[in-house]
C-alpha cells in the first residue's frame, strides 16, 4: 500500500517566509530551505531578525491569513487524496499551518511547534523529530508502507530519495542540476499523472 507524502510551502502554498518578509519589509527573511540546507542554523538565524526587529508571532500570523494555497494546489490534492492515501510533512509550526489546512480541506499534516513567551516572542522551536521528512519516511516504510514523496527543497531529498518514488516540484534549477536522476515537475496534472503511474505498479 502506498502513502503519498508531500512537502507544503513551495508545493501547496506559497513560501510563508517570504511573505512576511515582504510584508515586514525585511528582505534577509526570503532566505528558505531552497537556499539554506541546514533548517536548525536558518531558524535560529530566523528568530535573532525576529528579536532584533521586536516582532512575534502575531505579527506573523496576521501574514498568515492572508495567504491562499497556490493556484490549483487544493484541486490537486482533493484528486490525490481520493486516489491514494496522502500526507503532508513539513519544517513549519503548527502555529502557521493551521489556517492553510483549513484552505487545503483539512489534510493530515505532520510539522513541529513553536515556543512562545506570554508576550507573543518567539523564543524557540520543538522539531518533532530529528531530520524529520526522512525519519517519517522511514517509519512508514517500518510497518509495511510503501512511499511516494515530493518536494522542492534541501529538506526534502531525503525523503524524495528514499521513497520507492520520488519527484521534484517547482524546485530550483540549482536543486535540478545537482540532481539530475531526480524526475522534475512544474505543473501539477504531471506530478498528478507521474503518481498514479506509480500507482499501478
Amino acid at each position: 500500500m502506498y502513502i503519498t507524502c508531500l512537502d507544503l510551502e513551495g508545493v501547496l502554498v506559497p513560501e510563508i517566509w517570504i511573505a512576511f518578509a515582504e510584508a515586514s519589509g525585511i528582505p534577509e527573511l526570503r532566505r528558505t530551505t531552497r537556499d539554506e540546507p541546514d533548517y536548525d542554523k536558518l531558524m535560529k538565524w530566523r528568530l535573532g531578525i525576529l528579536k532584533e526587529h521586536n516582532l512575534g508571532l502575531k505579527e506573523i500570523q496576521e501574514t498568515i491569513a492572508k495567504i491562499d494555497p497556490l493556484p490549483g494546489a487544493k484541486e490537486f490534492l482533493d484528486t490525490l487524496r481520493s486516489e491514494c492515501q496522502t500526507i503532508i510533512i513539513s519544517d513549519t509550526f503548527t502555529q502557521f499551518a493551521a489556517p492553510l489546512m483549513k484552505k487545503l480541506g483539512m489534510p493530515t499534516i505532520f510539522c513541529n511547534s513553536l515556543e512562545v513567551a506570554p508576550n507573543g516572542e518567539i523564543t524557540g522551536f520543538k522539531m518533532r523529530i530529528e531530520n524529520s521528512k526522512l525519519t517519517t519516511v522511514k517509519a512508514l516504510q517500518s510497518i509495511g508502507f510503501d512511499t511516494i514523496a515530493s518536494g522542492d527543497s534541501y529538506n526534502d531529498l531525503g525523503m524524495i530519495q528514499a521513497s520507492k518514488a520520488g519527484y521534484l516540484f517547482r524546485t530550483t534549477d540549482k536543486i535540478k542540476a545537482d540532481y539530475p536522476n531526480l524526475p522534475a515537475f512544474t505543473e501539477y496534472n504531471e506530478l498528478l499523472e507521474a503518481i498514479r503511474e506509480q500507482l499501478k505498479k
